[in-house]
């Protein structure tokens, strides 16, 4: 049998981590090196390759509660290798080593276990925020697969160069930046989305690291509450339509 469907045969990279194609993750097991993947997100897999729910500890539990930020994980472990992908969306590995990476938990694909993870809060000017108020800091060393719509924007921030992103667009930045939340430059203006323009919070980035956008803010999935009152007007807090649609976007 001949077709072009052939030439998408499984790549035999040697590397632990690498692309199947821009949209799909390949990963080696080999049976000491356990890694965390999102639930669901196994399309396929070769070997003798175990898949387990992840333990979540009392105090991600008592976060996740109270923030909605959080990572609904598998642990896969055996000998073989796995492929992931979720939603067609496109994948980056980035390593992450003692600077640490800041990320909405909403693009994490999957990640090597010896990785921590927690819980942290975006200040903000105005204590009140619809997307990007807390997301998740990953330290430790090893490796990370994210997600974003489409190919990304990876901006360098110096110390003379800081950088501005729309709140909804921000996948992920250097956690050793400074950042800030912000809207408009003065408070009366907080409940304005910027008169006519559409445009809403934004993310301040400061220091020297990177911040990753993508090309898409938050898409609204189907059966979406839009929200109550004059925050679903603006998509703010808990009555928003972040609030009230949580893990409903690409997860």
């Amino acid at each position: 049998m001949q077709s072009p469907l052939f030439a998408f045969n499984d790549s035999q990279a040697p590397d632990r981590y690498s692309l199947q194609n821009k949209q799909m993750l390949r990963v080696v097991l080999e049976g000491h090196d356990d890694i965390l993947a999102r639930k669901g997100t196994m399309v396929a897999y070769q070997g003798l390759v175990e898949f387990d729910a992840e333990y979540q500890g009392r105090n991600q539990a008592r976060a996740r509660a109270y923030t909605g930020e959080g990572l609904d994980l598998m642990r896969c472990h055996g000998q073989g290798t796995v492929y992931f992908a979720n939603l067609a969306q496109h994948i980056h590995v980035l390593d992450v080593e003692q600077d640490g990476l800041t990320v909405d938990s909403g693009y994490v694909l999957a990640m090597d276990s010896s990785l921590h993870y927690e819980v942290v809060a975006v200040d903000s000017l105005y204590g009140i925020s619809g997307s990007g108020k807390y997301q998740l800091n990953i330290t430790g060393r090893g490796k990370v697969a994210l997600m974003t719509s489409g190919a990304p924007l990876l901006m360098q921030v110096t110390p003379d160069r800081y950088v501005n992103c729309d709140a909804d667009a921000i996948v992920a930045w250097s956690t050793g930046l400074r950042v800030q939340m912000q809207a408009q430059t003065h408070s009366s203006g907080v409940w304005r989305r910027r008169g006519s323009t559409g445009e809403g919070w934004e993310l301040s980035f400061m220091g020297s690291g990177f911040a990753l956008v993508q090309p898409s803010e938050l898409l609204p999935p189907q059966h979406a509450q839009i929200g109550h009152g004059v925050a679903a007007q603006f998509g703010m807090g808990q009555q928003g339509a972040r609030g009230m649609n949580q893990g409903n976007v690409w997860s």
